[in-house]
């Protein structure tokens, strides 16, 4: 048995979140590979939104097994949080939501040390979102880490504090001001929470359930763009956000991998710093911002709008193998007279197809313009029923990633969406 990998193609916010809770009936397992809180996936149903951090988007199926794997980071604080939201929604994760011995815990200082590197940097700051990420992984890497299987072993207080203390030194190379003592005291309960979940080896466990035959969806965080090696570096997030972070995320191997399933807006978004070759800093951006309601799940950022940019899906198609493509947000595009695509780049004055490495140097994108549609498309549910007009753009994409668009997301409900 395989198991199906879904990501997204861009620089994240491309709608992971409702496409899982779409896709969760068809499965037995859902399971987050990398990331973590930095991460926002929204759900709407029933007249109820919800965003996720940490939690895999399979939540709001009672019947659908959920695994945090170990390429995850972990905030105690913001997964009781997460906790405390889905049981005003009489949400019960306590028997179908597990979590990986491996995952890493980012710890308040954590937070305060990727804080204080930020401000350090002014001008050329990242963009990060200042949850603690980077510094996590990167103790993660530099062998310092503290884990999930650590909170529930005799002298987890100690390496704790020797970790914090160690962090305290890193601090006094900035000039910032921080209180560790209050969020330390709720990260703490935070601790206490996660040691009420199911506490597992997660390689084993999913290879368990290959074996028998049950169906696993892996789920991705932020975007293809922001890999840590093949992303826009280094406005870039600290994981691999692409389909080979499941199989260091989860335990898995290469050829344990099924569909692999890309979503990507009909547009293009970013949060924070970085190039962004097709951004629209005019009154057409501001549209797409006002009618996508772009503004970060995690952080409340505007986001950066922009038309689709096809050399950075290709690259992202190539990278992750993807079999099938997801659209979504395509209802945003209603009521642009014209509609932009961009084709090819000019950079250094040379026409190219892809993306380069060069990314963060200046870049000239050459777009193709399509006819826009009036149509509100929000309530159309049968693929033939959409305007010609965006059909047209569809198909169009399609034949140049050569993979098909099986699904069509015409709104944020998990009603809104079209299968193909």
């Amino acid at each position: 048995m395989k198991l199906d990998v879904l990501l997204g193609l861009q620089w994240g916010d491309e709608g992971k979140g409702k496409i899982v809770d779409v896709l969760a009936p068809n499965y037995d397992v859902i399971a987050r590979f990398q990331g973590g809180p930095n991460a926002g996936h929204t759900l709407e149903f029933n007249d109820i939104k919800h965003v996720l951090h940490t939690i895999p988007s399979g939540v709001f199926r009672p019947e659908t097994i959920n695994i945090i794997g170990n390429g995850v980071v972990i905030d105690p604080v913001i997964f009781m949080k997460e906790i405390e939201e889905l049981s005003k929604l009489n949400v019960d994760l306590t028997k179908n939501l597990f979590i990986s011995k491996r995952a890493h815990l980012i710890l308040p200082s954590h937070r305060i040390l990727d804080a204080a590197s930020e401000a350090a940097k002014g001008k050329t700051k990242i963009g990060s979102t200042l949850k603690g990420i980077g510094p996590t992984y990167m103790d993660k890497t530099g062998r310092n880490g503290l884990r999930i299987g650590d909170i529930i072993n005799q002298g987890f207080k100690e390496k704790y504090n020797a970790l914090t203390n160690k962090h305290k030194d890193l601090l006094k190379q900035y000039d910032f001001d921080y209180n560790l003592s209050e969020y330390e005291e709720t990260w703490f309960k935070g601790i206490e929470l996660i040691k009420k979940f199911r506490l597992i080896e997660s390689e084993h466990e999913i290879n368990k359930y290959l074996n028998e035959e049950k169906l696993i969806l892996a789920e991705g965080a932020q975007g293809t763009l922001l890999d840590i090696d093949f992303g826009s570096y280094p406005f870039v997030t600290s994981s691999n956000t692409i389909c080979a972070g499941a199989c260091t995320g989860l335990g898995i191997a290469p050829n344990k991998i099924g569909n692999v399933i890309g979503i990507f807006k009909a547009y293009c978004t970013r949060v924070g710093s970085g190039p962004f070759p097709t951004e629209l800093e005019n009154t057409e951006g501001e549209t797409l911002r006002k009618q996508g309601h772009e503004f970060g799940a995690t952080t409340g950022r505007p986001r950066r709008c922009g038309w689709l940019d096809l050399p950075a899906l290709k690259y992202a198609v190539m990278l992750n193998g993807v079999t099938e493509l997801i659209v979504t947000k395509a209802d945003v595009l209603t009521g642009f007279e014209t509609i932009k695509v961009c084709t090819h780049y000019i950079l250094n004055g040379k026409e190219i197809n892809y993306l380069p490495y060069e990314i963060n140097e200046p870049i000239e994108p050459i777009f193709k313009e399509f006819k826009g549609w009036k149509i509100d498309i929000s309530k159309i549910d049968k693929f033939e029923n959409l305007p010609n007009e965006f059909k047209e753009y569809l198909i169009y994409i399609e034949k140049e990633v050569n993979v098909p668009i099986k699904v069509v997301s015409v709104g944020p409900n998990r009603e809104q969406t079209i299968l193909r």
